[in-house]
């Protein structure tokens, strides 16, 4: 049985316990916006194999008033074994105390030191990080330097643009190994594979077989979780494409006032008896049930916010049973009265997109001819209200935004809330869900079957969701390598 450990260290009030908490999972030390909140150097285990192997992270004491340090260092010939063998007061001198704990931590524990420091500033406004490179090179380790404190997740090259410009700032330092991003706050699973593979390859060569086996129990836990998490959002969108709400086949002006209350243009004495609202009612309670699950999955706490609605579609498609001689005039009132929403029969009936194209006018939407088209080719025998097929891609854009923000959410936060999206996401979700545009077509279609079917659509729809969540980590971190 071997032990691989790590030692966190850095300046006082950097983020190590916050670090730390994110990476082992649990609600571990204390947290305070204050210097020298870790008195004494506390050790937490990562992961362990069956045969009894662990990787071990142990949480430092910050390094206090550093350029006086060295100064009093530089005085002596062994400056590491004069320093740890002086009595340092814990009250009357607490940053020497906490730097002879972290020291010595380090002499004596550390197999990687992962140095962490303040992204937010500059590396030459950094005073700290001079004297502190110098303390520990006395000490001979092999050291990764983390960048923290980054802020909200943003483009890949802003984070490589930080990663230069600290490499260059500590080139002159041989025992640093790598810079690394890795934000307590907003770090994603995938840059601890990064962080992992680092140091393997800081290890020397008799530890690297150990530590290859606790990398891969590692892995193999954070991927499970990333199945885990897409077998739910998979689960999720085969129930919303096969949600509907059937409407008695009470007229055109029962439909059309159900309609109307929905928009505001009566008042409605319970909006909650309209189709569309009970659709609305339950895609908000599986919305905040699998944002639930995905919080749960990856070990926070915390329950999803009260902004569901706001961030998914709100677009319905309904499919009317129409008399052929009320088309037209569905059409014309639609036109006039629903301005700002639109009608597309071709996505399965009549889709309405709130806020979609909020402004435009409609044209007449249909005629005696139209409505007998759609009652013959779509068979319906029956009118009901349905999610259509864009509304499902949105829901597949905002299913998986609500999987990044969970899988960024660094535990230094506490309890899970949610935040508002880093803008460069959208975007790269909405065009990988557009290059799967036609498999999710093709799941979708097989919606109306049975059990069975359901289960498949589930696992269908899962499979086309990791696809897509692994191009975007891919792309939003350069370099990671995930297994297909």
């Amino acid at each position: 049985m071997t032990t691989i450990n790590l030692s966190l260290v850095s300046h006082t009030n950097t983020g190590k316990t916050t670090l730390a908490r994110s990476l082992i999972g649990r609600d571990v030390g204390e947290i305070r916006d204050e210097a020298h909140v870790t008195a004494l150097a506390e050790r937490y285990r990562m992961i362990e194999t069956a045969g009894g192997d662990s990787l071990e992270l142990w949480d430092t004491p910050g390094f206090g008033d550093s350029a006086r340090l060295v100064r009093r260092l530089r005085q002596q010939g062994n400056p590491v074994g004069w320093f740890l063998t002086e009595v340092w007061d814990r009250w009357r001198d607490r940053p020497f105390w906490s730097s002879q704990q972290a020291l010595r931590n380090v002499r004596d524990e550390a197999d990687v030191v992962l140095y962490l420091v303040n992204a937010s500033e500059r590396p030459g406004d950094a005073g700290y990080v001079t004297p502190e490179m110098e303390i520990l090179a006395w000490l001979g380790k092999p050291v990764l330097v983390l960048l923290n404190q980054l802020g909200e997740p943003r483009p890949g090259e802003q984070d490589r643009a930080d990663e230069e410009a600290w490499r260059q700032h500590l080139a002159g330092h041989p025992f640093v190994q790598r810079v690394l991003p890795l934000d307590a706050f907003a770090r994603c699973w995938v840059q601890e594979f990064t962080l992992l593979d680092a140091v393997g390859s800081a290890l020397p060569e008799g530890r690297r077989a150990t530590f290859a086996g606790l990398e891969e129990a590692w892995r193999q836990r954070r991927l499970e979780q990333f199945r885990a998490s897409m077998a739910v959002l998979g689960e999720f969108l085969a129930t919303s494409s096969r949600d509907h709400e059937r409407l008695s086949d009470e007229g055109l002006g029962t439909t059309l006032r159900r309609l109307g209350q929905l928009v505001g243009m009566d008042s409605a004495s319970d909006v909650r008896e309209q189709a569309m609202a009970c659709l609305a009612e339950r895609l908000e309670r599986e919305v905040r049930r699998t944002t639930d699950q995905l919080i749960e999955i990856h070990g926070l706490a915390g329950r999803a916010a009260e902004e569901v609605l706001a961030r998914v579609s709100s677009d319905f498609a309904a499919r009317e049973k129409l008399g052929e001689g009320r088309a037209a005039a569905l059409g014309g009132i639609l036109s006039g009265a629903l301005s700002g929403l639109a009608a597309d029969l071709a996505a399965g009936g009549l889709t309405l997109g709130g806020g979609a194209l909020v402004g435009a006018v409609l044209g007449a939407i249909g005629s005696a001819g139209a409505a007998k088209a759609v009652n013959l080719v779509r068979g319906t025998d029956s009118s009901e209200v349905r999610w259509s097929a864009d509304s499902l891609l949105r829901l597949s854009v905002t299913a998986l935004l609500r999987y990044l923000a969970v899988a960024h959410y660094g535990r230094g936060r506490g309890e899970w809330h949610q935040g508002e999206y880093p803008p460069h996401w959208r975007p790269l979700i909405e065009e990988e869900i557009q290059r799967r545009q036609g498999a999710l077509s093709a799941a979708w279609s097989q919606r109306n079957g049975t059990a069975d079917d359901e289960r498949a659509l589930s696992e269908s729809l899962a499979g086309v969701l990791a696809d897509t969540a692994r191009a975007l980590l891919t792309r939003l971190y350069p370099g990671i390598r995930l297994p297909a």
